[in-house]
């Protein structure tokens, strides 16, 4: 088994587990299959070396001295971008594993785990931050294609996307139809889309408010 093309180039694996053997034996089977490790023996330890917006997920025991793997996950969840979580525990129970899923886990797997099952959702923890990293990209840059728009452009832009003709926009707005014309196609270049329907989706993507 190879790393996907969908995770992202320097996607790194955080393995948390108090217990050293494990860690090492986990990071060298992910390590096997072309993955990029770093371990940690405890949460407390994690948070030191704070992985930032780097691409990534963790794989997190439960059960540890100082903080404990849902006190960690829900540290991380207080993060405007947190990294996925896949629990690995020798102690899990299923009110834990509920707690843990409800919170925003991947996957709650006990050990000792089949290989291909911890592959497989390790894999799954990191098409999901590639997903959520592709889809912040896609926002920021419809952000600035906003920016670009002057206030009239934005104005005319609200209108459109609730479906109103042109002439109906320039009787709300104040302007001739042509003027509103000439607004609503500097709308869909600066904004990139060639239909409204793509202009509605735009619209929704940015939460605009209506006008």
């Amino acid at each position: 088994m190879s790393t996907n093309n969908t995770v992202p180039k320097g996607a790194v694996v955080h393995v948390v587990d108090d217990d050293a053997g494990v860690r090492t034996g986990l990071c060298r089977l992910l390590e096997a299959v072309g993955y990029e490790t770093r371990a940690y023996p405890s949460a407390g330890d994690f948070l030191l070396q704070d992985p930032g917006d780097a691409p990534g997920c963790v794989l997190l025991d439960v059960r540890m001295p100082g903080p404990s793997g849902l006190d960690l996950q829900q540290a991380l969840a207080r993060r405007q971008e947190p990294l996925p979580i896949v629990f690995l525990s020798g102690h899990g129970d299923i009110p834990t594993s509920v707690q843990a899923v409800k919170a925003g886990a991947v996957d709650f797997l006990t050990k000792p785990v089949k290989r291909e099952t911890l592959l497989a959702a390790v894999q799954g923890a990191l098409e999901q931050n590639a997903a959520r990293r592709a889809e912040r990209e896609e926002l920021r840059e419809l952000q600035a294609r906003y920016e670009t728009l002057t206030p009239r452009e934005r104005e005319v832009f609200a209108h459109v996307v609730t479906g109103k003709l042109n002439k109906q926009i320039a009787g709300e707005v104040g302007a001739a139809e042509r003027t509103v014309k000439a607004h609503r196609a500097h709308v869909m270049e600066k904004m990139q889309v060639g239909s409204l329907a793509d202009l509605v989706r735009v619209a929704g993507r940015l939460s605009l408010p209506e006008p």
